[in-house]
């Protein structure tokens, strides 16, 4: 059941990064492609329905996470309990600039809460890329557990981290890149005017950025933590997941260039998914990997609860998760036309 449950908790957290992702994304070029007041209320409009809800899946992951591997939860939380606070507060400015904004008609007023928007989408896709690559290269993990790491140390992984290392770094880097490429795409689709113009543009500049990225990070992976590859190898299925990655680059480029832009953003959306899916499947059966002794790694076997439990909750889980993805299916169905410079009535 652990294994059950490790899929469906790594399943939660790859829908929260392509869904709220977009919203990151969108928050960190929205600077670039809405000059005016009213192209920038053009671009919350195109989020407008769904960013709040896409935010829920954060937290049914982390509350999944404390129902079936609650030592991996408590120690995680203990350990990254600054970090934690960090994206807590990158949250909160992100949802008040959000909601904010239109509240003054003061123009500094307004573009204050647009700059901290900016500023909290990507501080937030660096800090999650980094937390990415935090549980690839390991953590300090010992007999007592996790105790409250710095945010860095000499930038070097090694026996003792910091959350940010080069490598770690380097991954916030390219999450960074990728989920800005992912939002500029989804502006592309749900957009018209100059906010569509300049975000097609802004999206074939990134893209041809984030590849060259993606190579150096899968480099870095693979001389940081050689195993993960050897893993992936070992359970030729996981092929599946290198071809939806590889199906999701292509298709950005293919359909972004032909003008089909529903198509281009559901590419980026297979491709998130695929880099997720693959390094959860690889970094399986770690949770936490220990890099002071690996016989100290919190897993899903030594860290899961009761398989009772368990199984108990996998019966109302499937019901609660049904209910789930049918309103936020109708809720993608409902939104309609793309969103122009006329758009009124969204509250921002």
């Amino acid at each position: 059941m652990e294994t059950v449950w490790f899929a469906i908790v790594s399943a939660m957290l790859a829908t929260y990064v392509v869904l709220d992702g977009l919203d990151f994304g969108v928050g960190i070029v929205h600077c670039f492609v809405a000059r005016t007041d009213q192209e920038r209320r053009t671009v919350l409009a195109a989020i407008g329905p769904a960013w709040d809800g896409n935010e829920v899946w954060l937290i049914a992951a982390g509350g999944v996470l404390f129902m079936s591997f609650p030592r991996t939860y408590s120690t995680a939380f203990s350990g990254f309990y600054l970090a934690l606070m960090i994206v807590l507060w990158l949250l909160i400015l992100r949802g008040v600039a959000i909601g904010f904004r239109s509240h003054q008609e003061n123009r500094l007023w307004r573009e204050f809460c647009d700059t901290v928007f900016s500023l909290a989408s990507a501080l937030l896709s660096v800090v999650f890329g980094t937390s990415l690559g935090t549980l690839v290269r390991g953590v300090p993990v010992d007999r007592q557990g996790l105790s409250g790491m710095p945010l860095f140390t000499n930038f070097l992984p090694g026996k003792v981290p910091g959350i940010f290392d080069w490598y770690t770094s380097l991954v916030g880097l390219f999450t960074l890149a990728l989920l800005a490429g992912h939002g500029a795409l989804f502006l592309v689709w749900r957009t018209t005017g100059p906010v569509h113009e300049r975000s097609r543009q802004i999206a074939r500049r990134v893209w041809r950025g984030v590849v060259p990225l993606w190579v150096v990070v899968t480099l870095a992976t693979a001389w940081v933590q050689p195993e993960i590859f050897a893993k992936l190898l070992a359970r030729p299925w996981s092929v599946v997941f290198v071809l939806i990655m590889l199906a999701g680059v292509w298709g950005v480029f293919k359909y972004g260039n032909s003008g089909r832009e529903l198509a281009a953003f559901l590419s980026s959306s297979a491709f998130l998914l695929g880099v997720m899916a693959a390094t959860m499947v690889a970094n399986y059966p770690f949770w936490l990997r220990s890099t002071v002794d690996e016989s100290y790694s919190l897993t899903a076997a030594n860290t899961a609860s009761a398989s009772y439990g368990l199984q108990v909750a996998l019966v109302w889980f499937a019901v609660g998760i049904t209910l789930a993805v049918a309103y936020f299916v109708n809720l993608f169905r409902s939104i309609g036309s793309k969103v122009g410079e006329d758009a009124d009535g969204h509250g921002y």
